[in-house]
């Protein structure tokens, strides 16, 4: 009997196979990678039952990708509204589900959110690299291929479980998509007295819109400029949600494929729930940032994986 596959038919803009990411290698100049929207992508694997960071697809907008299936398959489905369907019938997220042989699983366009995650029994197979499955186009590492590219049109995905014993995502702890004006937490750093308090008032107080530069690297947001008196600083370590104030003053935050150092001045970091928040948010959408202590950006933390315990 032929091992179960899932066939690329169309390829999508971005479709990546992604994990928890790749850590403990920052000092070699290797990003972290790993799933945009991290809540989306364990609440996929969580449905399955599979270990939570097994590795998945990470689908952004849809651009028709389409699957189809060679055998019977139970997967399932998180995160953004692309408008999937199985053979042109339609599928909503927060999911598990099956394909039948010559079924056709595709994803269209946003209807809310940018990324979707599709998980499989057990995770996908994928070669690891340096811990990790992860794509990470910058770096050229990850991926089916190991060259950090999207699915193109006549791959095919292999799983490593059998079929798996479905699970129902709880009433209320759907994956948060972006409302039409969304809030970002944020924790100060280290550098936020050298901004003018004119500044630090423009930072929280008005609605900034997510620009068209905007990938898996970083997201700039656009508004009333902030200013510091920093010209530049000495190279550092950057984190995962990094608030960086280029010298035109629109905030760029760094994500999950961002460069392990930069010189900008830092307002401070989003914290992990808002950055699974931005992941979703579409160009031109509006959010707001707000200030909280590294208590309660720990405590919000602690909540979400207390969900899946």
């Amino acid at each position: 009997m032929s091992q179960p596959t899932l066939t690329v038919k169309q390829a999508g803009p971005l479709a990546l196979i992604q994990d928890a990411g790749r850590f403990g290698v920052g000092h070699l100049g290797i990003t972290q990678g790993g799933a945009a929207d991290w809540i989306s992508y364990r609440w996929a694997n969580w449905l399955l039952g599979n270990p939570l960071e097994c590795a998945a697809l990470e689908i952004v907008m849809g651009g028709n990708l389409t699957l189809e299936a060679n055998a019977e398959v139970r997967l399932a489905l998180a995160g953004a509204d692309l408008a999937a369907t199985i053979n042109d019938q339609p599928l909503m997220p927060n999911v598990s589900f099956k394909l039948q042989p010559g079924q056709q699983l595709m994803f269209r366009q946003p209807r809310k959110g940018l990324r979707a995650y599709l998980a499989f029994s057990g995770g996908l197979n994928a070669p690891n690299v340096l811990g990790s499955h992860s794509c990470t186009a910058r770096e050229q590492i990850g991926g089916l291929h190991e060259d950090g590219k999207p699915l193109k049109t006549g791959d095919q995905l292999t799983w490593k479980g059998a079929a798996a014993t479905p699970r129902t995502l709880p009433k209320g702890l759907e994956p948060a998509m972006p409302e039409p004006q969304c809030e970002l937490t944020m924790v100060l750093g280290s550098q936020v007295a050298h901004f003018a308090g004119s500044s630090l008032y423009d930072a929280f107080n008005q609605t900034w819109k997510v620009d068209n530069r905007a990938d898996r690297m970083g997201i700039r947001l656009t508004g009333q400029p902030l200013r510091s008196s920093l010209g530049g600083i000495i190279s550092e370590g950057i984190p995962l949600g990094a608030v960086q104030i280029p010298p035109d003053g629109q905030p760029i935050i760094l994500m999950n494929d961002r460069q392990t150092i930069g010189g900008y001045p830092r307002l401070g970091a989003l914290t992990p729930m808002a950055c699974a928040k931005l992941a979703q948010c579409l160009p031109g959408a509006e959010v707001r940032l707000r200030s909280i202590s590294a208590t309660q950006a720990q405590e919000q933390y602690q909540n979400q994986l207390a969900a899946w315990r």
